[in-house]
């Protein structure tokens, strides 16, 4: 009688500290539309037991019955999801809201408070730095890397001779050669030695982060670090960050040897002209290629060079950004070209048209920026298939949104995916057209397609995204004709990045050229 006693003590105790910490909070929350919230749970048990494909149902069962703004309650934890373009406008072109929501936090021990995860001076000083890698000069010299890999990657595709083949987790590894050696200067040769204990430790990884999102006991530290979830994560952090370091001190013993090299060349230049012709200090060394590790090297904040950490946070969050996102961009381009087999021939005359058909043929930059028609085709496939299917924002004080208030503390997340499937915002929305971003057409909003963010935080990298899914994909076309295997149909989950749960699988049929 005595221990009941104290359990109900206990619990009346308990619940009076969660009513009173919680309180303004639940009062705003219950004005906000979304299902049904049991106390203290709110919607948990929702999303409890559930698998990743099951949870992308159950979430868009939810949008279905609360559209355009939705507000759903992991524990105590507001979590607002907003389908509606007006909305998203006003919080991603925010200067103000540019904090990243807390399932964010999750990333830190692996990326740090890199480019994705900073705020403040720090995230403005950062993107300073980081945007001249982007220049048109260096993506140039990106697309050799693109074609280079994408060659290995059509080698390997001929391999099925036929069979049905699962395009995606080719596509992975392809990706992975191409951002290891733009981001850090390497060809680990991923899709020759396939048996990648990075990518193995990525996928790992990101799952581990959607299961901690969606169990609500796992999100609070104190309770995650004594799971055995902890100490596998933990093993994966460490075998991700090691192979970034020994990298990026490899690389920096690289790049002071070749600024001597770059300085001594510019002495002997100096010698030889006898100071009668002008020197263009950005042409010495202009030929040799630089990775995007190359350009954090070579910077400086408050002029002073940016630490290994620094570069750390920098490089992984490029590699996490970079590397799923376009496999998934990739694998559902494929696939959408494989099931609509018009637009795939469109697409091959347009590659054939403007590209050749020798595939031996270099690849430029200006080639890839005629491939107008194929434009259209992977911006119609990141609308149904949005590599990042939510951009979260997190809220420091209490917040209008349209006519909405917002709690402090709430997470909330612009949902492309959800938008790109509403009837009321696309016509005809689950059919693939690209069409729909022919230049003589027009959005009704200019927030409704966000594949890559918008407003202040939007993507750096999207145009090395487009040219890398450019330049493989024309590469493909111009070797098979793609069908869908029979009876075959993805199965799309959304961890932190959306991908097809069970592979893109395509039977190919090699062209003659």
């Amino acid at each position: 009688m005595d221990l009941l006693l104290l359990f109900i003590i206990s619990i009346c105790i308990f619940l009076g500290w969660y009513y009173t910490k919680y309180r303004e909070t639940l009062a705003i929350v219950s004005k906000l539309p979304g299902p049904p919230r049991w106390p203290i749970f709110g919607n948990a048990f929702l999303f409890m037991g559930k698998s990743p494909a099951e949870l992308l149902v159950k979430l868009t069962a939810v949008v279905e019955k609360y559209p355009k703004f939705t507000c759903l309650m992991l524990g105590p934890q507001p979590e607002i999801l907003i389908m509606d373009p007006k909305l998203a406008e006003q919080l991603l072109n925010s200067q103000k809201l540019i904090d990243k929501a807390g399932e964010y936090d999750f990333l830190l021990d692996w990326i740090g408070t890199g480019l994705l995860t900073s705020t403040g001076n720090k995230w403005f000083q950062r993107r300073k730095i980081i945007t001249p890698a982007f220049h048109f000069k260096i993506l140039d010299q990106f697309v050799e890397v693109f074609d280079k890999h994408s060659n290995i990657f059509i080698q390997n595709l001929k391999k099925s001779n036929g069979k049905p083949v699962d395009v995606f987790e080719l596509i992975s590894l392809c990706a992975l050669d191409n951002i290891c050696e733009t981001a850090m200067g390497i060809d680990i040769q991923a899709q020759i030695k396939s048996d990648s204990v990075y990518v193995k430790a990525v996928k790992e990884i990101t799952l581990l982060l959607m299961m901690r999102i969606f169990t609500f006991y796992f999100r609070p530290n104190f309770i995650y670090n004594l799971t055995p979830y902890k100490k596998r994560h933990d093993e994966l952090v460490k075998i991700l960050h090691d192979f970034t370091d020994s990298v990026i001190m490899n690389r920096r013993e690289e790049v002071l040897k070749l600024e001597f090299e770059e300085l001594e060349e510019l002495e002997q230049l100096k010698a030889e002209e006898s100071g009668t012709k002008k020197i263009d200090h950005e042409d010495i060394g202009a030929k040799k290629k630089m990775a995007f590790l190359d350009v954090l090297l070579r910077s400086s904040f408050n002029n002073n060079p940016l630490t290994n950490m620094d570069i750390r946070e920098e490089v992984d969050t490029f590699m996490f950004e970079g590397h799923d996102t376009t496999s998934s961009g990739l694998g559902f381009c494929l696939y959408s070209l494989a099931k609509n087999p018009d637009i795939q021939q469109k697409a091959y005359e347009e590659a054939i048209h403007i590209l050749g058909t020798d595939s031996t043929a270099p690849v430029t930059i200006n080639l890839l920026n005629d491939l107008n028609y194929l434009e259209m085709v992977i911006k119609e496939t990141l609308r149904l298939y949005p590599s990042v299917p939510l951009f979260g924002r997190k809220m420091k004080e209490n917040t209008q949104i349209g006519p909405y208030l917002v709690p402090k503390g709430a997470n909330v997340g612009v949902c492309p995916y959800f938008m790109a499937r509403d009837p009321t915002l696309w016509e005809d929305p689950l059919k693939f057209d690209p069409e729909r971003f022919s230049s003589n057409k027009q959005q009704s909003h200019p927030y409704l397609y966000t594949p890559f963010s918008a407003g202040p935080r939007n993507c750096v990298g999207q145009k090395f995204a487009m040219l890398e899914m450019k330049t493989t994909v024309s590469k493909v076309l111009r070797h098979f004709e793609l069908s869908v295997m029979p009876g075959f149909e993805p199965v799309a989950i959304s961890e932190l990045i959306l991908r097809p749960e069970n592979g893109i699988w395509l039977q190919l049929k090699e062209r003659k050229v």
